[in-house]
């Protein structure tokens, strides 16, 4: 059983909290980007992980956007399911993201997830980070 502690102190016990008790969020996967996700996930071979995305302070236009693989569940965090493949945004980062969309792409000029974000109101020259 796993249990983890939030920045608040708060328990949750990813065993005993249904995902139906858990709060949604407005980002979408693509399927391309769920099947890269099982991708990465069948190759670290863990089942156990979730993509974990966010937003935090930083870069030249104030926000940067973070998507890594997390085992927790904190309290507060939204989830949602894209055919097997859970996406989780916490709770300050929900209205940030709020009708984004996550994609992957794999050409001759780059590869690596996109995020499509309604919110921005304007980035960076790197692309990077946002406002």
């Amino acid at each position: 059983m796993s249990t983890s502690t939030s920045e608040t102190g708060t328990s949750v016990d990813a065993a005993a909290a249904p995902e139906a008790e858990l709060p949604t969020h407005e980002v979408a996967l693509s399927d391309v980007a769920a099947g890269k996700v099982r991708s990465l996930l069948e190759q670290e071979g863990r089942t156990d992980l979730r993509l974990r995305v966010a937003v935090q302070p930083g870069g030249c236009s104030g926000l940067i956007y973070q998507l890594y693989f997390d085992e927790r569940v904190l309290d507060g965090d939204a989830v949602r399911d894209f055919d097997g493949v859970e996406v989780i945004v916490d709770k300050m980062s929900v209205p940030y993201l709020s009708g984004a969309s996550i994609d992957f792409e794999d050409t001759i000029s780059k590869q690596g997830f996109t995020i499509d974000n309604p919110n921005a109101g304007g980035s960076c020259a790197c692309g990077d980070s946002f406002h």
